[in-house]
């Protein structure tokens, strides 16, 4: 039903690669008197409902903001909350998926040198588990735009490159081979990037929702999507229908 709906409205844009931007367990929480630990416990509970929703349209690609550069600034209690229950998941969730799930694989973006073990281990374990599946699910743990194209532009004259192409550049990036995202979507409400992608989204199309993340599901997926179907994405150029004007 879901699906048929989304074909409804498609056009000849393809909707491949999706970014999020989860934002809002703490508000979650403080809304309901919990922890904001109770919040980070709800938003991963959305993960895999996102995921097989976006799967079942025909998305490939769905990159997931789990923690940023900056996130190390929040209490450190807080900190050791959401990397035990990252971790946890790994373990429970998606190490099992891998099990039994043979068009699914995940990855990481960022840079995992200060992520404490055992969960940097998970994470290189698992990505290792399974490469090039239909469906991949991107983590950004531990990841910063601005860091991701210094770190890039370093690898590249790391392996002897002196002049850099847009080519180059995006061959270094966290992302690698994963397309850009065609759909950016920020739940919370607020109306910023957060360092989120910065080079890959040059020409991405946003839709920024009220709806705080552990509340995100079908009903907001398909407006998002309905949405995105209805724009005009002229890449700096004109729409089909102005060029055929000129």
């Amino acid at each position: 039903m879901f699906r048929r709906k989304v074909k409804d409205i498609m056009t000849d844009e393809r909707l491949d690669t999706v970014a999020i931007i989860t934002d809002g367990n703490g508000r979650w929480a403080t809304k309901r008197g919990l922890l904001r630990s109770d919040g980070h416990i709800a938003g991963a509970k959305r993960i895999q409902p996102v995921l097989e929703t976006f799967r079942r349209i025909g998305v490939h690609n769905v990159i997931m903001y789990a923690f940023s550069t900056e996130n190390w600034k929040r209490p450190k209690e807080e900190i050791n909350v959401i990397m035990k229950l990252i971790h946890k998941y790994l373990i429970e969730v998606v190490e099992e998926k891998l099990k039994t799930d043979d068009s699914f694989c995940i990855k990481f973006i960022g840079d995992l040198t200060p992520i404490p073990e055992p969960l940097r281990s998970k994470c290189i374990e698992l990505e290792n588990k399974a490469k090039d599946r239909p469906f991949c699910c991107s983590v950004a743990l531990n990841y910063g735009g601005r860091d991701e194209i210094v770190h890039a532009a370093n690898a590249a004259f790391a392996d002897g490159h002196t002049r850099l192409t847009e080519e180059i550049m995006s061959r270094y990036m966290y992302t690698g081979t994963t397309p850009d995202p065609e759909l950016v979507i920020r739940t919370g409400g607020n109306l910023r990037i957060s360092n989120f992608l910065l080079w890959q989204c040059a020409y991405s199309e946003y839709a920024v929702i009220k709806t705080l993340w552990p509340d995100f599901g079908d009903r907001e997926i398909m407006a998002c999507v309905r949405d995105f179907y209805k724009r005009s994405r002229r890449f700096g150029g004109l729409d089909k229908d102005e060029a055929k004007k000129k």
